[in-house]
């Protein structure tokens, strides 16, 4: 199966469990970016994994915001076997959320501008100040965003204060499936070329989280290192939402069970 992105890149894709998973790489990733910014308009970028998946099985807003992301990258080496197995041999490594926000900032330099929207408090102004500092990019702005549902008067201050700063990407760590959710409802309304959900890459590249050894991290093993790290608040993902997705894709790959298709507009 293609996608028609709207910037008329024909993308390769799969699925797993109903989820559209497109067959690209940082270096891939890094030109679709930068042709959408040159485009203008409004679109986003899922970065997702297993937990992204397994959540879209029960989750049906969340389900319906994936599946119309204008991009959807494997940030999980279990969608990047799936895909080696389909024959996507290409699929050589992860596309890592907070190794793609490096290497976007160290490739691109001050090209653009860079807007953070996320993590706790002072973490987006603290994220801002450390990409400058390595690759000298140009700080659009930062917001942290209460943890709660915001309201009206504060999200229109929000979109305001958001085209005001004129991005070129956003960048979104409210984690899943609240970031995907939210570039869902805000695209088109902030008028920022390229939206992209990063997660934990807030925490991460400003050190505030230490990060798995790559030799973890390339093997499938980030999981585990997390696990470790964080047992209260992840031993559910990773345990028991973790095993129902292999068990899903096992259901999946024999043909005894189909999974709802998260539909996508900009399929043809």
């Amino acid at each position: 199966m293609e996608v028609s992105l709207q910037s008329e890149i024909a993308i390769p894709s799969y699925r797993v469990l109903g989820v559209r998973v497109d067959i690209v790489q940082i270096p891939d990733t890094i030109g679709i970016i930068e042709s959408w910014i040159q485009d203008g308009g409004s679109r986003y970028i899922a970065v997702t994994g297993m937990h992204g998946v397994s959540e879209a099985q029960r989750d049906p807003l969340f389900k319906s915001a994936l599946g119309a992301a204008d991009l959807i990258v494997p940030d999980g080496m279990p969608l990047v076997w799936l895909g080696r197995l389909r024959g996507f041999k290409r699929l050589k490594r992860r596309v890592y959320g907070p190794e793609l926000m490096e290497t976007f900032c160290r490739q691109t330099g001050d090209k653009y501008r860079h807007f953070f929207y996320g993590g706790a408090p002072g973490v987006a102004d603290m994220l801002a100040q450390v990409e400058h500092e390595r690759y000298g990019i140009q700080i659009a702005g930062t917001y942290c965003p209460p943890f709660r549902r915001l309201t009206e008067d504060e999200e229109n201050e929000v979109q305001e204060i958001i085209k005001e700063a004129a991005p070129d990407v956003l960048w979104v760590g409210l984690s899943t499936p609240k970031q995907e959710t939210w570039m869902h409802g805000h695209r088109g309304k902030i008028d920022v070329p390229v939206m992209l959900g990063v997660g934990a890459a807030f925490d991460l590249n400003t050190g505030r989280l230490k990060q798995a050894p790559s030799w973890m991290r390339e093997n499938g093993l980030e999981w585990l290192f997390r696990l470790l790290a964080e047992p209260g608040r992840l031993w559910r993902r990773y345990v028991i939402n973790g095993s129902r997705f292999v068990w899903n894709v096992f259901l999946e790959a024999l043909g005894i069970k189909t999974f709802e298709i998260a539909s996508n507009s900009q399929e043809r």
